[in-house]
């Protein structure tokens, strides 16, 4: 709708408000009374004061001071620069005071060069020697040589105090330094000896060295203008100062052992902050550095970011070959799992935590990068936590997941027929227990359970902890998995906890060394709210991994290297992710967690499942040590109540090579013996086939009697 006027009212002019407009500039009659006369515009080309009104556009402060965040980079960037000063000429000292007192040498000797005409009468000596030339010539001048002898007298006099005053000082000077203190003997010394070395020193002569920090990786405006313009993000210019240039909002200013520098690009270029995160390697290149010590984000508009906003950092060198962190979680007495898990930091340092209540996790990657190693660090949290169960299914069959046996309300082992049986189970036994909790919560009063979730309050109360669901080697169970129904059904099942079970206090926690489609499918993948990836070979791994399209945005685990062992990249939210150093737990540690776990269960009456009812464990608890063969074998059979030789060897092997790789039969049994297994029958029976086999019931009776 356009505007309209209306027309004068009594002198004046009546607009249509529906869409106000500015009102020209103009002059009331007089008859309407006294009214206010329009402001002018300062910026008239009519007004004389124009030129020196308008305020210019320009920051009153430097850009390093335009922010908290810069100065207080720049401040610590000063205090690491005077602490790396202190110590560089610290241990110099000895080199600093030899070269003083070199100096102070060169300096007495100058100054006594200087002096000496003035302590031997110089100036007089010439009148002496003119007036002795003359009396040569002329001896009858009997004025001439009278003149002669005063001026040698005065010469005479003038030695004899100018050394007696020079000797006096010297005396003085030396009986003050015997007669005071260390201390003002020492402040006396120095008073002598600095002026001296100083008159000692040459132009090229320095006391102190100049000492430049070794810099591995320099930075400045220019150098990041031209890095972005070799990549395409800037126009050129007819000249190399001409063209576009960025907007540094902050820096670059030394941060932590790298740059940091926070800047806005041109408008009119079309380029936005997406497109320089995804030109990282061109621009680690351009920079002379590798593109993993580039970590370059969007700074959003909760920051006071806008769309072409980026904080880039450079390190000097690979911020991941660092000695790992040990975890916090391993002097810990305790932990609740509502709280974030102390996870790792990141290249600059920083403290990374990861929240896991209403989350679901996935970890992918190469294997022999750290991945187990990682996820068991978000297992461990659940152990410190006794109102946590653990369900647990380890495809490998190694040693990595042993001991959760001492914790885990179920602990599945291998990816053999019996284990995948004992995984189907596990499955309907969580999902039964997930539609438990769902009808208990849904009779809750609000005031009890207001967003129909768990509250810690509901989880003691109603005897509901958070279940931890935790799957090693995925990728096994669904190779061993060969009817395709089966595979599908299993599939779902996953799905279906990973998706609703968070609110019913189910974290699922699942990794895989294949993260492609058929090892773990896309309908799993992409329900998972947290995912983690070690190195993977191309940027389309690391997007099954980590979401498709994080590699454009900056997230992207191809750049690991194999030097990069328990380094991931991790993703919490669809712009949030960042490259992560993991803490160290090792299996040890974790295992001796396992222990503690198992105690705080007893405590508060939380050990169940097979965890309550393992026979190892409570025969340790009562001090028996179990013999390694007894313990390994139980192991095995887990989920089998009888099973072949062959079999057994087979299984032992794949759980510890090491051990058993040269076992045999002859060998196996001789070992069981000593260890106190006695076979009621050495042949078994399994679907209708006789074999060599062992009986999982013997092999318990070798373990005393635990009650």
């Amino acid at each position: 709708m356009t505007d309209t006027i209306v027309g004068p009212v009594n002198g004046h002019t009546i607009v249509n408000l529906l869409k106000p407009v500015p009102l020209p500039a103009q002059t009331f009659p007089a008859t309407t009374g006294e009214a206010p006369a329009a402001v002018e515009a300062v910026d008239r080309p009519d007004n004389p004061l124009a030129d020196w009104l308008v305020v210019p556009d320009a920051p009153v402060l430097p850009v390093w001071a335009r922010s908290w965040k810069s100065i207080r980079a720049n401040g610590a960037a000063l205090g690491r620069l005077t602490w790396w000063h202190s110590r560089y000429h610290s241990l110099r000292v000895p080199k600093y005071l030899f070269k003083t007192v070199l100096l102070a040498c060169r300096g007495f000797y100058r100054a006594a060069r200087g002096l000496w005409p003035t302590l031997s009468a110089q100036d007089h000596s010439a009148t002496v020697k003119a007036l002795r030339a003359q009396t040569k010539v002329r001896p009858e001048d009997v004025d001439l040589a009278a003149r002669h002898q005063a001026a040698h007298a005065a010469r005479t006099t003038a030695r004899r105090w100018r050394f007696g005053a020079a000797a006096a000082g010297v005396v003085m000077a030396a009986a003050g330094l015997t007669l005071a203190s260390p201390i003002l003997q020492a402040g006396m010394a120095a008073a002598m000896t600095l002026p001296l070395a100083h008159l000692g020193r040459g132009k090229e002569t320095h006391i102190l060295d100049q000492a430049v920090p070794p810099l591995r990786v320099d930075m400045s405006a220019q150098q990041l203008n031209d890095a972005l313009r070799a990549a395409g993000l800037l126009k050129n210019g007819k000249g190399d100062d001409d063209g576009p240039k960025v907007s540094c909002v902050m820096g670059p200013v030394r941060d932590g052992r790298g740059w940091a520098v926070i800047f806005d690009l041109p408008r009119g270029g079309g380029k936005t902050a997406s497109d320089v995160l995804a030109k990282r390697e061109v621009l680690a290149q351009e920079l002379g550095v590798d593109e993993i010590q580039i970590v370059m984000s969007r700074v959003r508009a909760a920051q006071g970011g806008n769309a072409g906003r980026v904080s880039m950092w450079v390190a000097d060198d690979d911020p991941y070959l660092a000695d790992p962190v040990p975890s916090p979680l391993e002097k810990m007495e305790r932990f609740s799992v509502w709280d974030p898990i102390p996870f790792g930091q990141d290249a600059r340092g920083t403290r990374v935590s990861v929240p896991v209540v209403w989350q679901s996790m996935f970890f992918g990657g190469l294997p022999r990068r750290g991945k187990t190693f990682t996820q068991r660090l978000l297992t461990a949290a659940g152990l410190l936590d006794p109102w946590v169960r653990h369900y647990v299914a380890d495809f490998k069959g190694g040693q990595d997941w042993i001991q959760m046996r001492q914790v885990a309300h179920r602990l599945v082992l291998g990816a053999e027929d019996d284990a995948i049986a004992a995984f189907k189970a596990l499955l309907q036994e969580l999902l039964t227990e997930m539609e438990r909790r769902f009808a208990i919560l849904r009779e809750l009063p609000t005031s009890v359970c207001p967003e129909g979730k768990l509250t810690p309050y509901i989880v003691e109360k109603y005897k509901m902890p958070f279940i931890f669901f935790t799957v090693d080697e995925l990728q096994e169970c669904f190779i061993a998995l060969g009817d395709e129904k089966e595979r599908k059904q299993v599939i779902d099942d996953m799905a279906r906890i990973a998706r609703r079970g968070p609110a019913a206090g189910f974290i699922s926690n699942y990794a895989s060394q294949r993260p492609d489609a058929e090892s773990v499918p896309t309908k799993l993948r992409e329900i998972i709210t947290i995912r983690a990836c070690t190195q993977v070979t191309d940027q389309t791994s690391s997007d099954m991994v980590l979401g498709k399209g994080k590699a454009s945005m900056g997230a992207d685990a191809s750049v690991l290297s194999e030097d990069h062992k328990g380094v991931v990249v991790l993703v919490t939210g669809p712009a949030s992710f960042a490259t992560v150093k993991n803490d160290l737990l090792t299996t040890a540690a974790f295992n001796a967690m396992c222990t503690k776990g198992r105690a705080m269960r007893k405590d508060i009456g939380q050990l169940s499942g097979d965890a309550a009812g393992d026979v190892l464990t409570g025969a340790e608890e009562q001090g028996y040590r179990v013999p390694a063969i007894i313990s390994d074998v139980l192991e095995v059979m887990k989920h089998s109540v009888r099973m072949f030789t062959r079999d057994l060897l087979e299984r032992l092997a794949n759980m510890d090579e090491d051990t058993y790789g040269d076992y045999d039969s002859d060998r196996l049994a001789k070992e069981l013996d000593e260890a106190g297994v006695k076979r009621v029958s050495k042949q078994v029976k399994i679907d209708g086939v006789n074999g060599a086999g062992y009986q999982r019931r013997d092999v318990e009776g070798a373990v005393p009697f635990t009650g």
